[in-house]
């Protein structure tokens, strides 16, 4: 076991519950669809990627070592760098899962040590390249061919099983929809539980406990495995309801595509070390299966806020990042400082999610603050007028003025 600083256990400790939460904000990326087409009860399915995420984080340290090797400079980062990156990283993760946003840990993750080594030792820390090729890159390019995948699969699976008996179509599906979401849960688990292995092991070398280059340590990949687990099976049920209700409506065909093109997508980055953000691909897979059944329809108002999270992330938490490092570098008690703000503002996050409590309960219940779809509703309303002549048979609308009543009789003429 390496020898530990305070600075060191307190980065390692920040480190894993920024696991935790990037397990609960990225459950749905696995499970969403299984529990809103009811392939899984909500609690089963939880628990199953909860126990796929701790055996892929087994599987590989690739993008661990593009994290602690390749996105910044590790001979001129100190312990307290990583420890505010973790605070920018672990404050978005918590506003986003408040507001039922599927964002990117990962990119939190990175826009956090970003901000805080350029805070620290300048831009010329940061390894502009790796940057670009291997987390901007992939995050515009992974969701846009996921959807497209999606979109494929499903209209492939919906064309292959026209002439099949629904139910046992549905029961097919299903059983498929179980198996792509368990690899999605593995997939996750081999890159996303990376991302804190790389980090804590950025940390050590950072503080002298092992040398530079070194792979993560058993420990590590231990710990770094049962943490995203533990946040996992917790549940992020406010983004499960997002990501399988508020996105668009899925069908047993649509969620087996739409997972197992996400899951083909995450697998392949993991292999060639890219630090892939699973909710980007997931989503687009949602989206693209949405569109890829025949009057399905995809919730734009919901994407387009998913979007917009999306493009904040990395430029948010570098901000944050940066501004927790220029606390902490004003000695020991500035990093006490920042420590008391992240629990402060974590205990007051957890304090406004009770207001409005979301669980396996309800996870299915669609939002009712969010429309079926504006243009979908709007075209629905407008009912075309019939084809062919329109001339014979027609029903005045406009009744015609009623008659005068006849005038009463004079009295003076009666006798």
């Amino acid at each position: 076991m390496e020898n530990f600083s305070l600075i060191l256990a307190i980065v390692v400790v920040t480190a894993l519950a920024f696991d935790f939460t990037n397990g609960f904000h990225d459950t749905a990326n696995a499970m969403a669809t299984t529990i809103s087409t009811g392939a899984l009860k909500p609690k089963i399915a939880v628990t199953m990627s909860a126990a796929l995420n701790l055996v892929g984080a087994f599987l590989s340290v690739e993008v661990a070592n593009t994290i602690s090797k390749g996105l910044v400079d590790e001979n001129g980062i100190r312990p307290e760098v990583i420890f505010a990156a973790l605070v920018g990283a672990i404050l978005w993760n918590l506003v986003t899962w408040l507001v039922g946003l599927p964002s990117s840990s990962s990119h939190a993750l990175m826009g956090g040590l970003v901000g805080a080594t350029v805070a620290s030792a300048g831009f010329g820390a940061v390894h502009g390249d790796v940057l670009v090729t291997k987390v901007l890159l992939p995050a515009v390019a992974a969701p846009v061919v996921a959807g497209l995948a999606a979109l494929l699969a499903t209209r492939l699976s919906y064309r292959i099983g026209k002439d099949a008996d629904d139910n046992a179509t549905r029961k097919g599906f299903r059983a498929g929809q179980i198996a792509s979401a368990g690899l999605v849960s593995l997939a996750h688990g081999t890159n996303d539980a990376q991302k804190t292995m790389g980090i804590i092991t950025l940390a050590l070398i950072a503080g002298g406990s092992i040398a530079p280059g070194s792979n993560p340590p058993t420990w590590v990949i231990l710990s770094a495995g049962l943490a995203i687990a533990l946040g996992t099976y917790i549940g992020g049920w406010r983004i499960i309801r997002t990501m399988g209700k508020g996105l668009t409506d899925l069908r047993p065909q649509q969620g087996f595509a739409a997972q197992t093109s996400a899951a083909t997508a995450i697998l392949a980055s993991s292999h060639l070390g890219f630090s892939l953000s699973t909710t980007h691909v997931v989503s687009g897979s949602v989206m693209g299966a949405g569109l890829g059944r025949k009057g399905g329809t995809v919730r734009w108002s919901t994407a387009t806020r998913m979007m917009v999270a999306w493009v904040l992330t990395l430029p948010a938490a570098a901000v944050v990042g940066a501004l927790a490092e220029s606390v902490t570098d004003l000695g020991d008690w500035g990093t006490a400082a920042v420590a008391v703000f992240l629990a402060a503002s974590s205990a007051a996050i957890w304090k406004l999610s009770r207001r409005q409590v979301v669980d396996s309960a309800n996870v299915n219940e669609t939002d009712p603050a969010e429309p079926a779809g504006v243009v979908t509703a709007a075209m629905a309303a407008v009912t075309p007028p019939p084809a062919g002549p329109v001339t014979e048979n027609l029903t005045a609308t406009i009744p015609s003025p009623a008659a005068p009543a006849a005038p009463a009789a004079d009295p003076a003429a009666t006798v």
